[in-house]
C-alpha cells in the first residue's frame, strides 16, 4: 500500500543471497541507503547484510536527473520496478521517484522460515517477479500534525515523517499556532513563545533539522501560523495587534475564541512581513499557510475604528474585511517568494489564483473552489482524530462528483419524501429530507437533501416488517445510517453516525424540495484538485497515543491519494492493511501496537492486561466528534482533560467485529456454513470466558468504574450470540418474550457510555432479525 498504477506479476521468485549491495546511479542517495540497508537486515532477522562484494545480490537504482535534494510541489516521483529471475532494477525520473520505489521494494520483500531452516540458523528470502510502473495519481498527498493542543516532541514527529514515506505521502502540514499556544520559536517576536507557549516550542533549530529530515524522505514541510483568528496565543503576547482591548489569557478550553488581529492597524502588517521573513529563512517550501479559518467576527464589529476603516476601504460585512486583510497578507507572502494556503474561508474573488484553497468544509465548498480556478486540497473526510473506520476514509474520493442517481421520476414510479430533525450532544441539530423512489419493477433508489447541502445518493436502501427503514451514506460527519419507523405520517427512531446513535424525528412530506444540485465539474475544472491531506487535530490526542490514532489506517488515506480512482475493493484494502501495518510497525519502527498496549497497562494498573484487550475486540471509541462532545457537556473539553482512559487506548474500529460481519453474512447466506459458525462461537466464547476476570479487574480499578455496564453487557451479549447461533442451527424460534428481550439488551448495550460503544451490537442484531426471518417467533 499504496496499490501501484501498473503491476505485471510473473510466475516464480527471486530468492535473495545473504548478502545485499546497493548501487546507486544518477544521484547522491548516501542517507537513504544507509536506511535500506538497516531495513533489510531488520525485515529479515539480519540474514540480508550490507556487502561491497562484487559478488553480493545486487539491487540497481538508475535515477534519470539528480535535481535539488529538497522537495517541490512538482516533484516527479515516478518510477518503475523490474524484478527478474536475473535481478533487481528501479529506475526512478528522479531522487524522489527512486525513494517511493525502494519503498515499494521493501513491502515487497518475503521471508519464510520453517522449523527446518531455523534449525540450521537461516531463512529464506525472496521476492515475487513483477514489473511495476507507478505514479501518484495527486501531486499533493499529505499529513496534517496539530503541535498546538497537545505539544508534540520532535523525535515522535520524526517517526511519523518515516511512517509518512513509508505510504508515499509528500507534504508534512505543521500546525504551530491556535488560541492554546504559539509553538513556532520566533526570533524576531520571543514573546511569542516567551508568554503564550508554556515553554512548550520549537526553536529555529529544531525547525530546520526537522525540514531537513522530511526532505530526506521526500517530504515537503507546510508550516502553518493562523491569521486573522485563532489567535488568543498571539494576543497574549501582543495584545496591541488584537481588535479588543486586553488583558487575554491563554486559552485552556477547547473550541473557537475571540482574540483576532486588527486589519486597520498598519502595525498588524508590519508584524506579519517580518514573521514572514522569518519563516521563509527557516522553511524553503514554495507555499505557507496561513490559516484563515472560524474566524469570529464580534470584535471586528464592536470596534468604532475598524468599523470606520470598513466603511473608508468599502467593505459591506465581515467577509469582505478578511478577504481584504488576506489581500494584503498576500502581497507580503509574494514580497517573500511565498504563496498562500488556506482554509476554505479564505476563498475569495479579490484573491489571485495563485493561493491554495484546503477544504474542511466538504466537497460543495471545494467544487467551488475549483470551478472558479483555484488550486484546491481535501481534507474533508480524511480528519484522523475522529475514529472512523479505514473505509470510510478509502470511499473519499476526493475529486467531487456529480449526483450518481436519478433524482427525476419516470412513468409509474412513486415517490416519498420524509422530513428530519436530529439533535447533537452540541452545537445546532441536523435537519433536511430524504426521498425514496420505487420503480416499476418495485426497486428503490434514493437522495438526501441536508439543509444548506447539495443532494446526495444513497446506498443500501432496505425496508423491515413494512415501515422499518434503513439506508447508509457517507457524510462530512462519517458514515451516516438511519434506522427509522415510518408511521402513517410521523417518522421516528434513530441515526447512526459511525457507531453513535441520535434520536431522529420527522413527517412525510407532500412533495421533495428542490435541492441543490452538485457542481458539475469539466475536465479542466477537475485539473485544478491537487490531492487532499488527512488531518489530526490534537484534542484528544498526545504523542503517548500519536501512532496510534494514525497507523495503519493513514495507509488507506494514502492509497485514495495515490492509486487509481477504480481501486475500491474494501476486503482486499484490509487483507493488505493487515500486512502493511505488520510491516510498518518493523521495518518502519511505528508504535501502535505498542503504544496502545502501554496504555492499557496503565489503565489496568499492571501487565494483566488480557482482560482489556478481549474487551476492546468488542468495543470502539466513539466516533465523529461524540467523545469531544461528552466531554463539553461534563465540563472536560479542555487541555488538562486526562487521555489516559480505556478509549484512549482503542484502535479507531474493532477488527474483531468487522470478522463477525463478514461471518453473519456467511451464516444468514447458509446457516450450515461450518468455518464462519465455528469463527463466531469461538468469538463469544472468549469474551464469555473473560467475563469473570473483567469485572474482577475493573471491581479493583475505582478509574475503570465507568466501564462496568459495557463489561457487564458484554458478558450478555456474549451469551445471547451463542444462545441465537444454536437456535439458527436448530431452526428454533425464540418466543415474544425472549425476541423482546433480545431487542431490548441489544438497545441498551448500543448506548455510548465512557466515551465507547459496544459495536458487536450490530452483528448480533443482524444474526437476531436473520434468525426471526427464518424461523419466525414462536407465541409460547
Amino acid at each position: 500500500m499504496p496499490w501501484p498504477q501498473e503491476i505485471s506479476a510473473q510466475a516464480g521468485r527471486l530468492a535473495l543471497a545473504r548478502q545485499i549491495r546497493i548501487e546507486v546511479k544518477g544521484a547522491d542517495l548516501e542517507l537513504p541507503l544507509r536506511d535500506w540497508y538497516r531495513r533489510l537486515a531488520l525485515q529479515t532477522g539480519g540474514t540480508l547484510q550490507a556487502s561491497a562484494d562484487a559478488a553480493a545480490q545486487l539491487i540497481r537504482i538508475q535515477v534519470a536527473q539528480d535535481g535539488p535534494r529538497t522537495p517541490t510541489a512538482t516533484d516527479d516521483e515516478s518510477y518503475q520496478l523490474s524484478i527478474t529471475a536475473e535481478g533487481i532494477a528501479l529506475q526512478a525520473a528522479s531522487r524522489f521517484g527512486a525513494l517511493r520505489g525502494m519503498e515499494t521494494l521493501l513491502q515487497l520483500l518475503h521471508t519464510d522460515t520453517s522449523i527446518e531452516d531455523v534449525g540450521q540458523g537461516r531463512g529464506k528470502v525472496w521476492l515475487p517477479l513483477l514489473t511495476i510502473q507507478d505514479s501518484p495519481r495527486f501531486r499533493w498527498r499529505g499529513l496534517l500534525l496539530d503541535s498546538v493542543r497537545h505539544f508534540l516532541p520532535l523525535e515522535d514527529i520524526k517517526r511519523q515523517l518515516d511512517g509518512m514515506a513509508a505510504a508515499k505521502l509528500n507534504v508534512f502540514h505543521w500546525h504551530l499556532s491556535d488560541d492554546q499556544g504559539w509553538r513556532y520559536g520566533s526570533q524576531a517576536f520571543p514573546k511569542l513563545q516567551e508568554l503564550a507557549s508554556d515553554g512548550l516550542f520549537y526553536s529555529p533549530a529544531q525547525m530546520r533539522e526537522l525540514v531537513a529530515y522530511a526532505a530526506e524522505r521526500g517530504i515537503r514541510v507546510l508550516p502553518e501560523l493562523g491569521f486573522p483568528g485563532h489567535a488568543s496565543a498571539l494576543a497574549v503576547a501582543y495584545p496591541e495587534l488584537i481588535s479588543a482591548a486586553g488583558p487575554f489569557q491563554m486559552q485552556r478550553q477547547w473550541g473557537v475564541h475571540l482574540p483576532t488581529l486588527d486589519p486597520s492597524k498598519p502595525a498588524v502588517y508590519d508584524f506579519l512581513d517580518r514573521l514572514v521573513g522569518e519563516l521563509a529563512q527557516i522553511f524553503p517550501d514554495q507555499y505557507l499557510h496561513i490559516g484563515g479559518d472560524e474566524v469570529d467576527p464580534a470584535q471586528w464589529l464592536a470596534s468604532p475604528s475598524i468599523r470606520a476603516y470598513m466603511a473608508t476601504h468599502g467593505l459591506p460585512d465581515p467577509q469582505a474585511l478578511q478577504a481584504h486583510f488576506n489581500q494584503k497578507l498576500e502581497q507580503i507572502l509574494t514580497k517573500h517568494g511565498r504563496r498562500m494556503v488556506g482554509w476554505d474561508e479564505i476563498f475569495h474573488p479579490a484573491l489571485p489564483r495563485s493561493i491554495m484553497v484546503q477544504s474542511w468544509r466538504g466537497q460543495d465548498s471545494l467544487a467551488a473552489t475549483l470551478q472558479q480556478g483555484y488550486p484546491g486540497i481535501l481534507s474533508t473526510g480524511f480528519y484522523l482524530d475522529q475514529p472512523h473506520s479505514s473505509a470510510f476514509h478509502y470511499r473519499n474520493e476526493p475529486l467531487p462528483a456529480a449526483l450518481d442517481v436519478d433524482d427525476q421520476l419516470a412513468a409509474g414510479e412513486q415517490i416519498q419524501t420524509w422530513s428530519f430533525q436530529m439533535a447533537r450532544l452540541k452545537g445546532p441539530g441536523l435537519a433536511g429530507s430524504f426521498s425514496l423512489i420505487q420503480d416499476r419493477s418495485g426497486g428503490w433508489r434514493g437522495f438526501i437533501d441536508f439543509d444548506g447541502r447539495a443532494r446526495r445518493s444513497l446506498r443500501h436502501i432496505a425496508w423491515r416488517s413494512g415501515t422499518g427503514l434503513s439506508f447508509t451514506l457517507d457524510t462530512w460527519m462519517g458514515e451516516f445510517t438511519p434506522a427509522v419507523q415510518l408511521d402513517g405520517p410521523q417518522l421516528s427512531g434513530y441515526v447512526l453516525i459511525g457507531n453513535v446513535r441520535y434520536p431522529v424525528r420527522g413527517e412525510r412530506l407532500a412533495a421533495a424540495p428542490a435541492g441543490i444540485a452538485p457542481r458539475r465539474l469539466d475536465a479542466q475544472q477537475a485539473q485544478h484538485l491537487w490531492g487532499g491531506e488527512a488531518a489530526l487535530w490534537t484534542e484528544n490526542v498526545n504523542a503517548q497515543i500519536l501512532d496510534l490514532k494514525l497507523w495503519p489506517r493513514l495507509f488507506a488515506v494514502a492509497e485514495r491519494l495515490w492509486s487509481g480512482k477504480n481501486l475500491r475493493d474494501e476486503a482486499d484494502m484490509y487483507r493488505r492493511l493487515v500486512g502493511v501495518d505488520a510491516w510498518a510497525s518493523l521495518s518502519v519502527g511505528l508504535q501502535q501496537h505498542q503504544q496502545a498496549a502501554q496504555l492499557l497497562t496503565q489503565v489496568a494498573g499492571s501487565d494483566q492486561i488480557a482482560p482489556l484487550q478481549s474487551l476492546a475486540e468488542a468495543v470502539e471509541a466513539g466516533q465523529y466528534y461524540a467523545r469531544q462532545h461528552a466531554k463539553f457537556l461534563k465540563g472536560d473539553y479542555h487541555q488538562f482533560e486526562r487521555l489516559d482512559r480505556f478509549a484512549d487506548a482503542l484502535p479507531p474500529e474493532s477488527a474483531t467485529v468487522r470478522e463477525m460481519d463478514a461471518a453473519v453474512s456467511l451464516l444468514l447466506a447458509n446457516p450450515s456454513e461450518g468455518p464462519a459458525l465455528a469463527q463466531l462461537q469461538a468469538i463469544l466464547s472468549r469474551w464469555q470466558r473473560n467475563d469473570a476476570a473483567l469485572r474482577a479487574l475493573i471491581k479493583s480499578r475505582p478509574a475503570l468504574a465507568e466501564l462496568a455496564p459495557v463489561a457487564a453487557d458484554v458478558g450478555d451479549l456474549a451469551e445471547l450470540g451463542l444462545d441465537l447461533l444454536q437456535r439458527l442451527i436448530q431452526r428454533r424460534p425464540l418466543s415474544d418474550a425472549e425476541a423482546s428481550q433480545a431487542q431490548a439488551l441489544l438497545a441498551r448495550a448500543a448506548q455510548m457510555r465512557d466515551e465507547v460503544v459496544i459495536r458487536a451490537v450490530y452483528p448480533l442484531e443482524r444474526l437476531l432479525m436473520g434468525l426471526m426471518a427464518l424461523g419466525g417467533v414462536a407465541t409460547k
